[in-house]
């Protein structure tokens, strides 16, 4: 019997952006987070994860795979018969369907799959079907506003998300009823072009290098023949006035040679503007190619129709906007480009060992399983393991390590990483769209879909900014010349330029744009965010726990001493407790034996090998009966602990021999040596036979070279408290703590003594980041306002744990991290208020004659979107520290 999922933790929290329903019952379907990877359970109307069924009227059919015994049947069929309107439920297990017959005026599918999700099973729709389209002409919220309506027409179309930052929009549709060519017959009728779709093999090579030029596209040349128009018209205007006579009249007005040309310039400069502006009227959006439209057919209206002759105006306006279209598609293409560039680091060919050849194929056609050669210089395609050859693998691409990694047989490698020197023969695990490169292209592209809440009140408050400011425009146009004592030429022109400032694209892109830029600037340097809101958290956050094992710690035992006794030798006392633990399956005995073998120690003949539980183990080495254990056993055994002679001559002393033999190289074990190994978190073993002690081991999990340097860094850039969360004894915790420097430790704790302990912080502070191996630690990483997951390379478990993923295992990421996010939230909030600021302080000085219609164009929307988009941009340059130095920007 399934067990369904009774409670899930969303670790979005927000709705996708630009994320809709489409048709009367049709419902929202979208990827959620859920960090205990357990299924995510629905709420329907809340906005998280629901699938369309099939919907017949007043009876719906719902695919519930999970309801597969009567006693789950009896309970959805419960949830949902406490709805009104419900006529019959009819539950088959057998097929995992629910038939369900409702008034439709009481209740809706809507309603009835929220209370079957409920009830904790998941709703699917094996119909449906998501593709993925790429148009690149969408680059504003206004373009995607355009094709959201066109979709909406569609019938099938279920949920749709428009991206303007990638220029891709994913619609998810009911195949039975729509097909991919209504999708972009749809998206092509509000006026854009469809370049690809999803599984095109065109795609790489359209996202890479052989794009057409902004600067040289026919729009481009257009605008440049319009501007030599206006050009030509100025100059027959102000300084060839004997020769601007009047060659033609239209409607009663006399039109003179520079009012001809300023024609000429509005007919080819102004093509795409009203190409665009129908389609926004048509598609009922009120954009800016909508009004740019209305402000250059209303200069031409009045000048025609009035002789108001604001030719040289509509002239201005098409020009000017064409150039700004332009500066805004190519700061948005430098955005996109650093996503393109995570995309071109997989190669799209590939060479396979196949009949006892070598062939080049493409890399969609290679097969999990297939043997692939990569020589040196070359990139790894696919995510495989290393089956012959050694080489040093450059990871930079995946982790953010910056120097190379030696790569042996049976060691794992990713796609899109280089191998630099060697020739490796590498077994393919994973289908090219599904390797770990591929799962974080599609993260970060998804990423943005999580909008941080100044996101949300940026497009909350734009909803009211364009029409506020349309119905200013037309009030100053009608209320100048009766209040100011304008003529009516200058209080239309009042009204245009107003129409210019209406609509609010660079405060809209002011928040995405710089998201887009930090998370893929932070997925090229081995830090993968899941979200524009997990981005902006991380920037909030005082306090950041820490687990200890993997984490602060390699999460491996190593042993850090060896004080031989009694006239022994550390290699005596290394070869005689690798005897004794190489039966072992202990992870102490497992260190010891590691060590031994590194250091080269002969083996010893070993017979009668037991194990004593709880306090160690003995075996004959060579016929002599030898232990290894806990101090306690030795006591058992009978040994002055107390006093203890140290090996000097003949033999080897170290360090902490040196510091604790004072005396007459005498040690006292049981109140000294072991006490004070013990108090710096170390495990102690004592070695020796029924009548000597040979020596004593100190085992410890390591702490990690570059945790006690990111916890100052932290503290530095001001985070206010750092926090130790460990299982581990109080001894060993605070040993540990001390160690690394953070400002306070808990020992001790169950995985749920770790989720109250997070509670507690949350409740004290505003944002609290958790930092664990993203798997043990999942209902910790859960709570938190923010959970990084540490060395989630290559697994997926890591990889939908946390919020936040460190690719590679290297805990000196966490700075950058915490830098870059700091710093992602200074640039979205000057981006929103130098936007807002630039926008309002135009428009109230219109009115007072102050700002020129040019003006309105290129600082109102060309300047603003081309000054949010360079200054996104600048957090690509932030770079994580290298060895010692702090993280810095490059200049």
């Amino acid at each position: 019997m399934t067990s369904p999922n009774e409670e899930s933790h969303d670790g979005s929290g927000e709705l996708p952006d630009h994320t809709h329903n489409h048709g009367e019952d049709s419902h929202k379907q979208g990827h959620t987070h859920d960090h205990d990877h357990e299924h995510i359970q629905h709420t329907g109307q809340d906005g998280d994860d629901v699938t369309s069924s099939i919907d017949q009227g007043d009876v719906a059919q719902f695919s519930v795979p999970e309801m597969d015994c009567p006693s789950c049947a009896k309970k959805v069929e419960n949830s949902v018969e406490k709805l009104d309107g419900i006529q019959s439920v009819d539950p088959q297990v057998a097929t995992g369907t629910l038939t369900v017959s409702y008034d439709d005026e009481q209740t809706s599918a809507t309603a009835i799959e929220d209370r079957v999700e409920k009830a904790g099973y998941t709703v699917e729709n094996t119909g449906e079907v998501t593709s993925k389209f790429t148009v690149s002409e969408m680059d504003c919220p206004s373009c995607a506003g355009k094709i959201e309506n066109a979709l909406d027409r569609v019938g099938g179309v279920t949920t749709y998300e428009t991206k303007p930052t990638t220029g891709t929009v994913v619609v998810t549709y009911d195949s039975s009823r729509a097909g991919e060519a209504d999708v972009i017959d749809a998206i092509e009728s509000a006026g854009y072009e469809v370049t690809d779709t999803t599984g095109d093999k065109s795609e790489r090579q359209e996202a890479g290098g052989g794009r057409e030029s902004i600067w040289t596209s026919s729009r481009a040349l257009k605008t440049w023949v319009s501007g030599g128009f206006v050009a030509l018209g100025l100059l027959f205007e102000f300084f060839l006035t004997g020769q601007n006579v009047q060659i033609a009249g239209l409607f009663g007005t006399e039109l003179l040679v520079a009012d001809v040309l300023f024609l000429i310039a509005v007919a080819t400069g102004g093509q795409e503007i009203l190409r665009n502006g129908y389609y926004s009227a048509r598609n009922l959006n009120l954009d800016i190619d909508f009004l740019m439209s209305v402000a250059i057919l209303g200069a031409l209206v009045a000048s025609l129709a009035f002789g108001e002759a604001l030719y040289f105006e509509a002239a201005t306006l098409a020009f000017l906007f064409s150039i700004a279209e332009l500066l805004e598609r190519y700061s948005m293409d430098r955005a996109r480009n650093s996503l393109r560039e995570l995309m071109d680091l997989s190669p799209d060919e590939a060479t396979v060992k196949r009949n006892g050849s070598t062939e080049t194929i493409p890399v969609d056609e290679v097969a999990v399983g297939d043997i692939v050669v990569v020589k040196p210089g070359e990139k790894i395609p696919m995510d495989g393991s290393v089956v012959d050859g050694e080489s040093a693998v450059n990871q930079a691409p995946i982790t953010g390590e910056s120097v190379p990694v030696d790569k042996t047989t049976g060691d794992e490698v990713y796609a899109g990483t280089i191998n630099e020197e060697g020739y490796l023969e590498v077994e393919v695990t994973s289908e090219a769209g599904d390797n770990t490169l591929s799962r974080i292209v599609e993260m970060v592209e998804d990423a943005q879909s999580n909008k941080t809440e100044r996101e949300q009140f940026v497009e909350r408050f734009s909803t009211y900014y364009t029409p506020v400011v349309v119905v200013f425009a037309i009030l100053t146009t009608l209320a100048s010349p009766y209040i100011l004592g304008t003529t009516w030429s200058t209080a239309v022109v009042y009204g245009l330029t107003l129409l210019v400032l209406a609509c609010p694209c660079a405060f809209v892109i002011s928040t995405p744009v710089s998201v887009v830029s930090g998370i893929t600037s932070a997925a090229k340097n081995g830090v993968l965010i899941k979200g524009g809101n997990h981005l902006e958290a991380m920037g909030a956050v005082d306090v950041v726990a820490f687990d200890k094992t993997g984490t602060l710690t390699k999460g491996e035992l190593t042993v850090t001493d060896v004080v031989p006794l009694n006239g022994n030798s550390e290699e005596d006392v290394l070869r005689c407790a690798r005897g004794l633990e190489q039966r072992s399956e202990h992870p102490i005995g497992e260190a010891i034996v590691a060590e031994a073998g590194s250091a080269g120690v002969a083996e010893r003949e070993v017979d009668d090998f037991e194990s004593i539980t709880g306090k160690g183990v003995r075996a004959d080495l060579d016929g002599t009966p030898h232990f290894a254990g806990k101090p306690g056993l030795f006591e058992e055994l009978e040994f002055d602990l107390s006093h203890v002679h140290a090996t000097t001559d003949g033999g080897v002393v170290t360090q902490t021999a040196r510091q604790m033999c004072d005396r007459n190289n005498c040690l006292d074990l049981l109140e000294e040596t072991v006490p004070e190994l013990q108090a710096e978190g170390k495990t102690v073993v004592l070695v020796g036979t029924e009548d000597e002690l040979e020596g004593v081991i100190a085992v410890a999990d390591e702490i990690r070279p570059e945790a006690k340097r990111t916890v100052a860094r932290l503290k530095q850039l001001g985070v206010a408290r750092t926090v130790m969360l460990t299982g581990d004894n109080e001894r060993t915790a605070r040993a540990i703590a001390e160690q690394v420097g953070v400002d306070e430790y808990q020992a001790e704790l169950l995985p749920e003594d770790k989720v109250t302990a997070i509670e507690e912080l949350v409740d004290e502070y505003d944002g609290v980041a958790m930092v664990g191996d993203g798997i043990n630690d999942a209902p910790a990483l859960a709570t938190a306002t923010v959970g990084v997951a540490m060395g989630a390379a290559g697994t997926d478990t890591a990889l939908e744990t946390a919020d936040i993923a460190l690719m590679g295992d290297d805990l000196a990421k966490l700075p950058y991290l915490y830098e870059l996010a700091n710093d992602a939230n200074g640039v979205i909030r000057q981006n929103i208020w130098a936007s807002l600021g630039v926008k309002a302080g135009l428009a109230l000085a219109v009115p007072f004659g102050y700002v020129p219609i040019w003006l309105a164009v290129l600082a109102g929307d060309a300047g603003m979107t081309t000054a949010v988009t360079g200054n996104a941009m600048r957090l690509s340059r932030i770079r994580p520290a290298t060895d010692d130095r702090d993280a810095v920007a490059d200049s």
